[in-house]
């Protein structure tokens, strides 16, 4: 009880046993950027299990009879400016976060915001024409159950444009943040981890494309190496 009375003004013990940090018990924000970017990495190697099994029943389905190449020449990937006109806006998508993000280390303010929105401003783009080549598909009378490549190509990208949609989602919740004026230090982690997505997602994008976009021969050769042939 002496002890207690005998502490000074700004809440020191005297003999060094008493603490006065009240939020010792509290996450850093550095603590809780780590905490967010694993759950991040979590997330991702979940996603690409996903599209792993997808894929390699990409490549064990297009070993059967019935499969017709989308690549062929009176086929609609036997022209693929298309898909190349949305990587190229993916692309300027992912250029624009990581300006974004190295802006908001420097606390750049606009040089951040402007590169973020752009960000999303692209990754619309890339929507909307994925949308587009959809379109294009069901012109031409390649519909999603008429043909099982038909089926795998609104498969891998549709479920591509909806993990994208979601980081839209949370872009615009970044947005809507930056608008209400929240100090930029409370956002950094945010810009950082919206843009590590966006360079997964390009990736996986290319790798889809690459697949999509491939003969016959490159479906058999790649069957064979994983033993499905």
């Amino acid at each position: 009880m002496k002890r207690l009375l005998l502490r000074n003004a700004d809440g020191a013990d005297p003999g060094g046993s008493w603490s006065s940090d009240p939020g010792g018990i509290q996450a850093t924000e550095a603590d809780r950027g780590q905490i967010a970017r694993t759950g991040l990495r979590l997330f991702l190697v979940v996603v690409s299990s996903l599209f792993f099994l997808f894929l390699f029943a990409f490549i064990a389905r297009s070993q059967m009879a019935d499969w017709l190449p989308l690549t062929d020449p009176l086929a609609p990937l036997a022209n693929l400016w298309q898909l190349w006109l949305n990587s190229a806006f993916l692309v300027f998508s992912c250029i624009a976060l990581q300006w974004s993000r190295m802006a908001a280390r420097q606390a750049r303010l606009d040089a951040t915001v402007i590169g973020f929105a752009l960000g999303g401003v692209f990754a619309i783009a890339f929507l909307v024409g994925q949308f587009w080549v959809w379109q294009q598909f069901v012109a031409w009378g390649y519909f999603v159950a008429s043909n099982p490549a038909n089926s795998f190509f609104y498969l891998l990208t549709g479920l591509h444009g909806l993990h994208l949609l979601g980081g839209l989602i949370a872009w615009g919740i970044i947005v809507a943040k930056f608008l209400r004026r929240v100090p930029l230090p409370q956002l950094s982690v945010s810009v950082e981890l919206c843009t590590i997505y966006w360079h997964y997602l390009l990736g996986l994008w290319f790798v889809l494309f690459a697949l999509l976009a491939s003969t016959p021969q490159t479906y058999e050769a790649i069957a064979r190496f994983c033993g499905l042939r």
